[in-house]
């Protein structure tokens, strides 16, 4: 009987473990960790592989963080993120016109992008408060053509800099610019671990993972602080913070303009690993990525956490990471860019439409 007992609860405590984590979110750890035993079988060097996710998830995570804000306050998801995509290029594209360079040029984009994100962030959360539960149909629209306007800008925006000009004309922003002199891997080479000495291919950016980790552990803090704490009362029950004192719109628009400046870091910090800016469609890459990662992650649309940022960062980017390379091993024909939009565009599917079931 005691037997029987204690089986029946070992039972009940797995279900509710596998129900807390999710179902889907166990199959797709499963899958990922498929992948990872298929790595070495189908001849894929795996430390590579390692390397290759954990830059990802260090050049994304914050991107992924910067949807908690918003979501905490019932602002919903930042489909608005090339906001602060925008802020973020305006601070690198500005530091380099400036001439900095190294280091410096890294905490200047930042410095630079800060206001950019106040202006841009405070404006969108103001329309956000005009329009309270259609924001994340408002946020997509103000994301789509925030983008289409700085496509024309970044053309007609008076910079010089024979680094970041077309060589013809001399005017107008290259699609594309290098960021070799300036702060490529300014981070991830900070106390950066480097086994190839050893033979193993596997190299850690300890700088952009504690920088993230600083991010995370602020993000923490003011959340569990009383304005974070009124943060999630509002999203919660609005009624019931506006009663208890709270200025509901006032929290809203500090949520949009916090989650508006991490995004401008968190692409700064992008582009510090990948070693280039990208600018004009490039932002419309972005959002929706850190949204599935988010919901993938065990968020909804109204409640997140930092743990929830970490786990769907890792499926996320692992999953479009080691997929197409291991498939593209095993079959031995170059179909791994169409694994990975295949893959890619097929999390973000999932993600959107269980956005409604509270993370599960």
């Amino acid at each position: 009987m005691d037997n029987t007992t204690n089986t029946l609860a070992e039972q009940s405590k797995l279900r509710r473990l596998v129900n807390s984590y999710g179902v889907p979110r166990l199959i797709i750890t499963g899958f990922l960790l498929l992948m990872f035993i298929l790595a070495p079988v189908a001849g894929v060097d795996f430390a590579t592989q390692i390397t290759n996710v954990i830059n990802r998830f260090s050049w994304n995570a914050i991107m992924v963080l910067a949807m908690v804000p918003m979501i905490h306050s019932g602002c919903g998801l930042n489909f608005g993120l090339p906001l602060g995509i925008i802020s973020g290029l305006l601070g690198a594209t500005l530091s380099i016109e400036f001439g900095f360079t190294g280091g410096m040029s890294f905490l200047m984009a930042i410095v630079i992008a800060t206001p950019f994100a106040l202006v841009l962030g405070g404006g969108y959360g103001w329309m956000l408060n005009k329009i309270k539960g259609g924001e994340m149909m408002v946020a997509t629209y103000v994301g789509f053509s925030s983008v289409s306007f700085m496509c024309m800008m970044w053309l007609l925006l008076p910079y010089k800099s024979p680094t970041m000009v077309w060589g013809f004309a001399g005017k107008g922003l290259r699609t594309t610019i290098s960021l070799e002199g300036f702060y490529d891997q300014f981070l991830a080479k900070f106390l950066q671990i480097d086994l190839n000495r050893f033979g193993i291919n596997l190299v850690i950016p300890t700088g952009s993972l504690l920088f993230f980790a600083l991010l995370a552990f602020l993000m923490w803090v003011f959340l569990h602080t009383k304005t974070g704490t009124a943060m999630t009362a509002v999203g919660s029950n609005p009624t019931f913070a506006k009663a208890a004192g709270i200025s509901v719109d006032k929290t809203r628009l500090l949520s949009v303009v916090l989650s508006t400046w991490l995004g401008a870091v968190g692409i700064l910090l992008y582009e510090q690993g990948f070693g280039f800016v990208q600018i004009y469609m490039a932002p419309l890459n972005m959002a929706f990525p850190a949204v599935a990662a988010t919901l993938i992650g065990g968020a909804s649309v109204n409640k997140a956490s930092i743990t929830n940022v970490i786990i769907g960062t890792i499926l996320y980017q692992g999953l479009v990471t080691m997929t197409p390379t291991v498939m593209n091993a095993i079959v031995h024909l170059d179909i791994s860019e169409v694994i990975r939009i295949i893959v890619s565009n097929g999390m973000i599917v999932y993600a959107l439409t269980r956005k409604t079931e509270g993370g599960k």
